[in-house]
């Protein structure tokens, strides 16, 4: 029998969790950028995916055990 490869599982979640970050930024952006009409709203963006990362960070700590 074949031993796992946790290593290319581990890849694998690590790549479908940044797709949905990534999904979810994309539309959270739409959602901004729609009804939006300042100029100011980018500089905002910036701010909140910044706090996002740091939140993202932070719930892939017990998948590891």
């Amino acid at each position: 029998m074949a031993t796992p490869n946790y290593g290319f599982e581990k890849r694998q979640r690590e790549l479908a969790k940044k797709r949905k970050k990534e999904e979810k930024l994309k539309a959270k952006a739409e959602r901004k950028t729609g009804p939006g009409d300042g100029g100011d709203e980018p500089a905002h963006d910036d701010a909140g995916n910044a706090a996002s990362d740091a939140e993202g960070g932070e719930g892939s700590g017990g998948d590891g055990d």
